[in-house]
């Protein structure tokens, strides 16, 4: 649907009737049957699938909003329309703008309500926090408008060096999605969480890590056909204080109450994050923000969960763990070709007792 509105083939007319179409399947879901006992309303992966249906729905309403608006607007125009002087349109203009010529700046928002008779008061702008306002600190050699001007210069020969092929797509978004999590949300203000008396376990972390790695790399991949907004998908899990996190934890950082400046930090330095990894997507492009994030990732977690060197960490914890006494160790780590299987794949599925105690034993280093 966000395809075909912001496809010009498409009349804005049809663009109409799609979205009455798929507002009426919309309305219709929540009137499904409810699933059956073994699949809980609460089961993650229902709530996940239910998240990603109302992300969609936001794309699709935003995309049709915005053609219409535009179209509107041009059908409004005279057939010399004063837009184009303003514009410095070319003298073949067909008199047509939109989202990219058309930028009224912020103060038109409060002059077009004061035409209408609704008066609201500018605010005043508000200090930036001090990790973001360290994003925007440029020497004035540098490009005033591309964050990070030299990454696709510089980043393939760091990556290379790691021994990272760029020129694999796959492997470039799975060390981008690892960085992502790094950066956003594993330094910082988490390294205080985790160490609080009531903070999350080492296993939990673990756990953690691996699940937001999954919807990392999802919303990179979906952020190169619909936008680095989608990133924001991510950000609502990775900074969601009321979320149980992974691998059977009951966690959540809501119970951090003593530490609540520690995670008000931590949910805006997830934002600050991951916003400069979409800046960087819109100034320079997708892959640009790969480049910047599977930096991070080689230097901070080469061996990670999701990196090309994970499989022979793996290979390694397996072969320490098979000469320990685990006589004590929880029954998930009983059958070692099982662990080896879930050490690959899903991590977390092991559960968190399970990682705690690969974690008290530093298999993985």
């Amino acid at each position: 649907m966000a395809e075909l509105a912001r496809n010009e083939d498409t009349e804005p007319l049809q663009v109409a009737w799609l979205l009455i179409s798929l507002e009426s399947a919309y309305a219709w879901v929540p009137d499904t049957p409810d699933p059956p006992v073994s699949a809980d309303r609460e089961d993650s992966g229902l709530r996940d699938e239910t998240f990603r249906l109302n992300l969609a729905m936001v794309t699709a309403r935003e995309a049709v909003a915005e053609r219409l608006a535009y179209h509107l607007i041009n059908a409004a125009q005279p057939e010399e329309p004063e837009m184009c002087e303003e514009f410095e349109c070319p003298k073949d203009c067909s008199g047509r703008h939109d989202s990219s010529h058309i930028d009224c700046g912020p103060d038109a928002v409060f002059e077009d309500l004061a035409r209408h008779g609704i008066i609201v008061e500018q605010p005043e702008p508000a200090p930036l926090s001090p990790r973001l306002a360290a994003l925007f600190e440029k020497s004035e050699a540098e490009d005033e408008r591309s964050p990070l001007p030299d990454i696709e210069e510089q980043a393939p020969v760091v990556l290379a060096h790691f021994g990272i092929d760029v020129g694999d797509t796959d492997v470039l978004v799975s060390t981008a999605a690892v960085g992502l999590v790094a950066d956003a949300w594993r330094e910082g203000p988490m390294e205080d969480i985790h160490a609080a008396d009531s903070g999350p376990s080492d296993g939990e972390v673990f756990a953690q890590s691996v699940d937001l790695y999954r919807r990392a790399h999802a919303a990179l991949v979906a952020a190169q056909s619909d936008g680095p907004e989608v990133l924001l998908s991510f950000v609502a899990v990775a900074s969601d204080v009321d979320l149980p996190w992974a691998g059977g934890s009951r966690f959540a950082l809501r119970a951090m109450s003593e530490s609540s400046e520690s995670v008000e930090e931590f949910v805006q330095h997830v934002d600050d994050r991951v916003w400069f990894t979409a800046e960087v997507m819109r100034e320079q492009g997708w892959r640009a923000g790969l480049l910047h994030r599977a930096t991070s990732a080689v230097v901070k977690a080469p061996t990670h969960f999701g990196m090309p060197g994970w499989p022979s960490a793996v290979t390694s914890a397996m072969e320490r763990l098979a000469v320990l006494d685990r006589s004590g160790a929880p029954e998930a780590l009983t059958d070692l070709t099982a662990v080896k299987a879930a050490l690959l794949e899903a991590p977390d599925q092991l559960g968190v007792d399970a990682l705690d105690w690969i974690s008290r034993h530093a298999l993985l280093g």
